[in-house]
């Protein structure tokens, strides 16, 4: 059994110590947060500490999960991989490529388990998508099309660091867009280039609310990425090869699965759709951290995976900001 600290009790650390309250391999034992009405809300639950340093200084915490805003995630990952403690942190990993590095230099230095939260890459739909184009099954895979959006956001207040140009630049893309993002650098390795545009139609959004990205990679491969904040959940992926196709569609937000609809065609046999039931990815994506972190089979995410996305990151912030073309 792991033991783990949830550093951020805000939505989705709840979320988190929710989907872990039944799990064998790893346990909730401290929730920290700076502000009073966060851990206010889950001292019932488990005991809470403002202090980060709190959780890195007990010795029967094996690992820290990081909710947190991701301009301080690099620091938080060094700090922890000098106590000794295996990360599991909330995407975006960084907010650059050269924090990336910083933290997984750290981390392999230290010879402890880096986990990332893409819960997306252990839906179940997605996996036998993967699968089935590693096998050739549909050919060369040439292009992946992904729109991932929800209205979730229209419930914060106003100095949530969710809503903020500094903490979160490019809001669509580090809420949901960089699930995507992180499934296509799966599917093609590590883009060369991007574009992106980003437009603020709603007020609230200071840090944008719409979101469009083209990703190129250098085996000829497409990605094209969209990302709303301000309309009604959506999560649809397709990705095409030159002998078919598979396309995805989630029935509800991941933070409540309710399955997956997955539409196949291949050349000269008419499509066909079928029903995925609802599967815990959430929760099998910390339990594949903390059985890494107990020495048994690698994490499944690489740290080259990691790494690229963290670059790409940086590259749709740059693009976005400029309106130009960025090489990654």
């Amino acid at each position: 059994m792991i033991r783990a600290a949830v550093i951020g009790l805000g939505w989705w650390g709840r979320t988190i110590v929710r989907e872990l309250a039944a799990s064998e391999l790893i346990r909730v034992v401290l929730g920290v947060d700076p502000e009073p009405e966060p851990r206010a809300a889950m001292a019932e639950t488990l005991p809470v500490t403002a202090e980060y340093t709190d959780a890195l200084a007990r010795p029967e915490i094996d690992a820290v999960i990081l909710c947190s805003p991701h301009r301080f995630h690099a620091e938080q990952i060094i700090a922890a991989a000098r106590a000794g403690k295996h990360v599991f942190c909330e995407k975006p990993l960084c907010a650059t490529g050269a924090e990336a590095e910083r933290a997984l230099e750290a981390v392999a230095k230290a010879g402890l388990v880096l986990g990332i939260g893409h819960e997306r890459r252990f839906e179940p739909a997605i996996l036998d998508l993967r699968r089935r184009f590693a096998a050739g099954e549909f050919g060369q895979a040439l292009l992946m099309e992904g729109n991932f959006s929800q209205e979730k956001f229209l419930a914060l207040p106003l100095d949530n660091w969710r809503l903020s140009p500094e903490l979160a630049p490019v809001g669509p893309l580090s809420a949901t867009g960089i699930h995507l993002v992180d499934l296509a650098i799966a599917l093609f390795g590590q883009p060369s280039e991007v574009w992106a545009r980003l437009t603020a139609h709603s007020p609230r959004f200071a840090n944008g609310d719409t979101l469009a990205v083209l990703l190129a990679f250098p085996n000829g491969a497409s990605a094209q990425i969209s990302a709303i904040l301000t309309t009604p959940f959506v999560g649809r992926l397709a990705v095409y090869g030159d002998a078919g196709w598979i396309e995805v569609r989630d029935r509800s937000h991941p933070e409540t699965p309710t399955g997956w609809d997955v539409t196949t065609a291949r050349r000269g046999e008419a499509a066909t759709t079928a029903f995925w039931p609802p599967h815990p990815a959430v929760r099998d994506n910390l339990e594949a951290f903390a059985r890494a972190a107990a020495g048994g089979e690698p994490y499944p995410v690489t740290h080259e995976e990691m790494l690229a996305n963290a670059k790409t990151f940086e590259a749709i912030v740059r693009s976005a900001m400029s309106g130009k073309i960025v090489r990654v």
